[in-house]
């Protein structure tokens, strides 16, 4: 009878974990890796927060009495069943494993991870406390580590862009670069969090890593660094033309956004370039929020539910930036919140973008804490499109004028890309 205390215990506080965590509202979206870090990809989505769930109370003699939820329209009795193998497993495990005493913690998180992985989807994830401090920490402003927006969620992690100025941008890494090695270690079929872990550490401590480039592998050695995650550069280029660089969406890209876009258009220049390369993401509401200073109305995106059903997001009133020319410069790294950005900018007919196709993330994640600080789930929940209805996971957008920018390109510090979109500004003007 213990024993069967024990169990059903456990499964209704496992239950009622699930619960909370299911309710809590999310924070982000997208690469928001590192808050994405991670791209982890990322902003505060609208979703609105689920209605609970209508109550069960268990009390059979010998269980304790806990509230759990009615998923699916299951009874308490039907998921006892549903949990029976998993419950006859648990048991068979502390029963005969050879190694006692067991990390039941370390156990429970396997769980939870192993139910997330069987959805299929590489953005649905667990992280566990130290994780989920990690992947929140990078967006706020400061961490220490090597400077990139990364994708834990494939087979290897892979950088989605450098930051500028950072010590993975002096070592060359770029994006689609793959991390096949640590210090010497192989990182097959390690998965993405614990991977990252290692990349990341104290400032002044290098870290060696093998690269896989296309067929192309080779080791580079980087010397991790106290972090600050850039947000805006801007400055009035040669013929008047004033230059926009946005490297992140967090919290504070609006306000500096606003600031250098004030500065700038009290010089009357002839257009706008606004440059999103090597942009990994960030929060969904700051993607909405610059997009708008650019976008005077209309829809900015869709966001899709698995039942069909879409929530649109539309231009914020008051941007500063809605009538000049405007050129957007992307990249293979631009992600994410920054492709929204593109997106809405391309799909409005607003400005025109320069440069390659984007990395293709199309996918809204909210981060979800779980209860008394036992990490966090990134759980997909919609699908974002561009105004016209496009979709662009693992697609991207296509730029109207395609300009590479080579190897050869940044030796001899020349920028193709810009001085393109400077060529388009120009035209426009005459």
């Amino acid at each position: 009878m213990q024993n069967k205390t024990l169990k059903s215990c456990l499964f209704i506080f496992i239950a009622f974990l699930l619960v909370l965590g299911s309710f809590g509202m999310g924070a982000v979206t997208g690469y928001l890796v590192p808050k994405d870090l991670f791209g982890g990809l990322l902003g505060t989505s609208a979703t609105p927060t689920p209605e609970p769930c209508t109550p069960v109370v268990v009390t059979e003699e010998g269980e304790c009495p806990a509230c759990i939820c009615n998923f699916e329209g299951s009874s308490p009795k039907e998921l006892e069943t549903l949990f029976e193998p998993f419950w006859e497993v648990w048991g068979l495990v502390h029963q005969n494993y050879v190694d006692q005493p067991l990390d039941t913690t370390a156990m429970m998180r396997g769980a939870i991870k192993g139910m997330l992985e069987s959805l299929g989807d590489k953005h649905t994830s667990y992280m566990d406390p130290e994780e989920y401090k990690q992947a929140n920490e990078s967006l706020e402003g400061e961490y220490e580590g090597i400077g990139a927006w990364v994708d834990i969620t494939g087979d290897f992690v892979e950088v989605v862009s450098p930051m500028k100025g950072s010590p993975a941008e002096a070592a060359g890494l770029r994006p689609k670069d793959r991390v096949i090695g640590i210090n010497g270690e192989d990182m097959t079929g390690i998965p993405g969090d614990l991977v990252l872990q290692r990349i990341l550490g104290p400032a002044g401590e290098a870290v060696v890593l093998t690269i896989q480039r296309g067929e192309e592998v080779f080791d580079v050695s980087i010397t991790r660094a106290k972090i600050v995650v850039p947000t805006v550069d801007y400055e009035m280029l040669e013929d008047n033309v004033a230059y926009v660089a946005l490297y992140t969406f967090n919290e504070f890209s609006t306000p500096q956004l606003r600031n250098a876009l004030d500065e700038l258009l009290a010089q009357n220049p002839k257009g706008l370039i606004l440059d999103l390369r090597d942009n990994g993401g960030g929060y969904l509401v700051t993607a909405i929020e610059v997009a708008s200073e650019f976008i005077a109305e209309g829809v900015v995106m869709y966001e899709e539910y698995g039942d069909g059903t879409r929530d649109s997001y539309e231009a914020k009133a008051g941007g500063r930036a809605t009538e000049i020319p405007l050129v957007v410069l992307v990249n293979e790294g631009t992600a994410s919140a920054s492709e929204i950005v593109a997106g809405a900018i391309q799909d409005r007919g607003r400005g025109t973008l320069v440069g390659v196709v984007t990395y293709g993330k199309g996918t809204v994640q909210n981060w979800i804490p779980l209860s008394n600080e036992q990490g966090g789930v990134r759980i997909t929940i919609a699908r974002w499109l561009t105004p016209n209805g496009n979709q662009i996971s693992e697609i991207g957008l296509t730029p109207e004028h395609i300009v590479e920018y080579t190897e050869e390109d940044f030796e001899a510090e020349i920028d193709p890309q810009l001085d393109k979109a400077v060529e388009l500004i120009l035209e426009g003007a005459e």
